[in-house]
């Protein structure tokens, strides 16, 4: 069986499972469970700390994990990511009090506090600054208050938390990170079953970001409407009994939708649908 690792808690794991249950995957009812057998996909899930999963991956007892590239990079494994899967999304940078340093180049001598040691010691190593790294868990905008650094690196969303702590956010973003498929370093590149559950995953990020669009147009006008919804290969054109009219069916982005619909009516096309699609293949 596919050994697979996935969040057992946290902001991705959710996400994750949700993902994996629109690939067709069993995955678990309770979140006591650690481990899923999916006999009819010949797939283990065993449910671990985001944290874990890279160092499990990289060690070859388990063969594929999905975890934050963050995570990944900061654990400093032997693992490599082989598929962004589009949530999880986060920006990873440096804040101080307003005053106390324009950038990085200004780091000579201070300490950072962090929950991510590994990505902040290789960035500042990188750009050769002689800075200390001090390792604490959770929260970390406190630490500039009590002393402990003069500089933080962590996860910046909205900044709301920072500016309520009288920080601000300096320099350029240190990593932009998101959920991955991870593998193990020199890992068989076209194992079957890996590249089946790569197949899948890939589907079901393509299945959330498009739609299929179905319309009726005049002749005529076939020309500009193609132009509208052009399709991944070509759209499917199918003459209506109405001699004149033809029916139009496209996948076209889920995001430009309202407005593709706004240019079809337009330009003449009627009994225009937009269908969701739960699965596919390219």
């Amino acid at each position: 069986m596919l050994r697979i690792a996935v969040p057992n808690k946290g902001s991705l794991s959710g996400p994750a499972s949700a993902m994996l249950h629109e690939a067709g995957y069993r995955q678990r009812k309770e979140s006591k469970e650690l481990v899923v057998i999916d006999p009819e996909n010949e797939v283990e899930f065993f449910y671990l700390r985001p944290k874990d999963i890279a160092i499990y991956v990289a060690s070859g007892k388990l063969d594929i994990g999905i975890t934050g590239r963050d995570l990944l990079l900061d654990s400093g494994a032997s693992a490599a990511e082989i598929l962004p899967l589009n949530f999880g999304r986060s920006t990873f940078r440096y804040a101080t009090r307003p005053g106390t340093a324009q950038g990085p180049e200004d780091f000579g001598g201070m300490t950072i506090a962090t929950s991510y040691e590994g990505i902040v010691a290789k960035h500042l190593a990188d750009q050769g600054i002689d800075a200390s790294v001090v390792h604490l868990d959770g929260a970390v905008e406190t630490a500039i208050q009590l002393g402990v650094a003069q500089i933080i690196a962590d996860v910046v969303e909205t900044g709301t938390s920072l500016r309520n702590a009288g920080l601000e956010v300096i320099g350029e973003p240190i990593l932009k990170s998101e959920a991955v498929v991870i593998r193990r370093d020199g890992a068989e590149e076209d194992h079957p079953q890996v590249q089946q559950f790569l197949r899948r995953l890939q589907g079901v990020l393509v299945a959330r970001s498009y739609v299929m669009m179905d319309y009726d147009c005049r002749a005529e006008h076939l020309e500009q409407a193609v132009a509208l919804t052009p399709g991944l290969e070509s759209p499917t054109i199918s003459p209506l009994h109405n001699e004149g009219w033809v029916a139009v069916r496209a996948m076209v982005p889920a995001k430009e939708a309202q407005r593709i619909m706004d240019d079809l009516y337009e330009l003449g096309a009627r009994a225009i649908l937009t269908t969701a699609i739960h699965a596919c293949r390219l």
